[in-house]
């Protein structure tokens, strides 16, 4: 008789998110200003770095990393590509959330259990570091030592930058700032926050899933799942932005609510909104089921754990 072995996502976890760690840990100092050889300036570099390191769930690079195994079919290291292509996606995800605590946007003091970016080195400075990062996943996806194919250099800069870009997450917070203190129905909730979230979500799943080599059919199936999970997050992240405290979440618990932003909740409901987050997760684990890999284990428990999260 066969047993299979039961699929533990924090073993999992463990070992890519040390590799992810490392290597943003070495490339954002990599240009540091040395003195014997000039480079990015040494406080610039404290700022990014700072907006980046030692903290945050670092789902986007997991999920860049389950779907490149599910696609090649195999658990070993990650290639260059996907590696890159992991740290590129988180480089994004940071320089948004530094730019969007800043005053002129959400005017947050607290992120990832700690002050802001903003406020521990300034509006100058936390806007420079914002730009850098954002810079510096495009210089990662683009290494000119041959380790990434030039036309897998291309695919995947086209994925991150549409994701963030004026119809992805960059809309997505221009719609959600204008919104503020207004109504807005469901669908136009629902369009601003996958554009303001899920767009990145989705292009993590794409972007590993193009590091893979996928189909066109698996393809259409893991963008299914992204967009699923995705939307899937801003629903359980509006649920405990009421049901969770400051400490708990790492950031400022309640603020939504505070700057009359329309959320799920406020929409919806809390009952409904935990409803609708379970029935994306039904989705999501559907469309992996469409894409007829050998093995989603971790793309489904990556899923899981965005809707069962305390924080």
């Amino acid at each position: 008789m066969t047993h299979t072995v039961p699929f533990v996502l924090e073993a999992w976890s463990r070992q890519r998110l040390q590799t992810v760690e490392r290597c943003l840990d070495d490339w954002v100092s990599a240009n540091l200003d040395t003195g014997a050889a000039p480079g990015a300036p040494a406080d610039l570099v404290a700022a990014m770095r700072y907006a980046v390191l030692d903290g945050g769930k670092r789902l986007r690079p997991l999920l860049v990393l389950a779907a490149f195994e599910a696609v090649s079919g195999h658990r070993a290291q990650p290639s260059t590509a996907a590696l890159r292509a992991a740290c590129s996606v988180e480089l994004i995800h940071a320089y948004s959330l530094v730019h969007d605590d800043m005053p002129c946007m959400d005017n947050d003091v607290l992120r990832r259990g700690k002050p802001t970016v903003h406020v521990q080195f300034g509006q100058a400075s936390a806007l420079l570091a914002g730009d850098a990062l954002q810079a510096m996943a495009f210089e990662l996806l683009t290494p000119s030592d041959g380790s990434v194919a030039p036309d897998v250099q291309a695919r995947l800069c086209a994925l991150l930058s549409r994701a963030a870009g004026s119809t992805g997450m960059a809309g997505g917070q221009a719609i959600d700032l204008a919104s503020v203190g207004g109504a807005l129905t469901e669908g136009a909730l629902r369009h601003m926050h996958q554009l303001k979230t899920g767009a990145l979500l989705r292009c993590s799943v794409l972007m590993g899933a193009a590091c893979g080599g996928a189909s066109a059919l698996v393809i259409e199936a893991l963008a299914q799942y992204g967009n699923a999970i995705g939307l899937a997050f801003q629903v359980v992240d509006d649920v405990l932005d009421v049901t969770a405290d400051s400490a708990t979440l790492g950031k400022t618990a309640g603020k939504d609510a505070d700057r009359a932003k329309p959320t799920y909740v406020s929409l919806m409901g809390l009952a409904r909104s935990r409803a609708y987050a379970a029935e994306l997760l039904g989705q999501a684990h559907a469309a992996l089921a469409l894409a007829g890999l050998a093995d989603t284990s971790p793309l489904g428990a990556l899923a899981d754990m965005v809707v069962h999260r305390s924080h």
